[in-house]
Formats: C-alpha cells, structure tokens, sequence
C-alpha cells in the first residue's frame, strides 16, 4: 500500500470509529462538535473520510469521545503468533512534504502510551498543539539531526541523543538539515 491509500485508509477508519462512537453516545454531530472544540463541518468530513485531520483534533475527538488517539486510529489486528519483525510497519497517520511521515507503532491503554517512528526530510517541519496537563514526550534520534522547539526554547538531538520534553505546550519538530531526521517518539500521558 503506497502512502496515499495509507493515509485515505487512515481517514477512513478515524471517520468510521468516530460516527460509531458518537452514535452509541447519542449525540449530534453539532453536539460532539461542540464537546471537542471542532468545527461541525470539519468533523463531518472527518466522519466521511474527506478530511485528513490534525492529530491534535483527532486527539480532542477522542478525549470529547472518552477514549484515546490510538483507539481511533491504529488498525483491528487479529491475535498473531508471528514475530514482530514479520508484521507491518506500522500506521501511517501523517505526511509532510515527500519522505516526511509519521508511523503510529503501537499504544498501551492503562497507563496511555503511544510508541512512534517519525521521519522528517530536509528542511520540513512539524507543529504540534498542547496535549493535556502532564504530558510528556520521550525523543531518541535514530540518524540525522532533530530540533525540538519549545515555549521555552530549543533543544537539538543528535543521532543517538534522547530527550524527554513536556508536551503540554506548543512543541515543532524541525529538520533544519540537509537529511533526513528518524526519531523514535514515546508520549505518556497524552
């Protein structure tokens, strides 16, 4: 599957969980609308796989829906047996600029952690919007060079450097470099 039906079945699967959970609430569009600080037309084309959400709205839907990010976005896997070296690589939940994206590995739901592989190419960036009170995220830089900017300043990780930054502030990723930037990313408590 290339990255164009990744992220359209990415959409899809997002839009369908949302309608079903927003259904079994016995809300309105309008009303999950409101509890999730959402445009009622941006959640209706979310819930028809038309739009290709931030994952901070997705995020806000979710909590809005009580449940979490990566219920609504990784994928119904049947029990397995296989290695985990054999399974997929992982769901493809954002693309930036060409070999920019984001793979949604894996997640626990108690406590809530979400495992990810980022790649940034060159000169692209990523802004993200505050996660809830608490939040943090843990970076490791597989190759290349990462600038995490934060409310309160940067912070630049070099290939095998870690770093563990509130994410309950405005937060970029930045590739200021002429490679490409891989980074493992963690968030607990988001």
């Amino acid at each position: 599957m290339n990255g164009a039906d990744s992220t359209a079945s990415f959409a899809a699967r997002v839009g369908e969980r949302i309608r079903q959970l927003r259904k079994r609430c016995g809300w309105s569009v309008q009303e999950l609308a409101e509890a999730s600080a959402t445009s009622r037309r941006m959640l209706t084309q979310i819930e028809l796989g038309q739009a290709n959400p931030s994952l901070a709205t997705v995020d806000r839907v979710a909590r809005a829906l009580g449940t979490d990010f990566a219920a609504l976005s990784l994928p119904d896997e049947p029990p397995s047996t296989a290695p985990q070296a054999d399974r997929a690589e992982g769901t493809l939940v954002w693309q930036g600029v060409p070999g920019s994206r984001a793979l949604l590995l894996g997640a626990t739901s108690d406590p809530r952690a979400e495992l990810w592989r980022w790649t940034l190419a060159p000169h692209d960036r990523y802004d993200a919007e505050p996660d809830r009170p608490g939040a943090q995220e843990v970076h490791h830089v597989l190759a290349g060079t990462l600038t995490l900017v934060l409310e309160t300043g940067s912070l630049v990780l070099r290939t095998g450097q870690s770093a563990v930054v509130a994410s309950d502030q405005d937060y970029s990723y930045v590739n200021d470099g002429d490679e490409p930037v891989t980074f493992m990313r963690v968030v607990a408590g988001a």
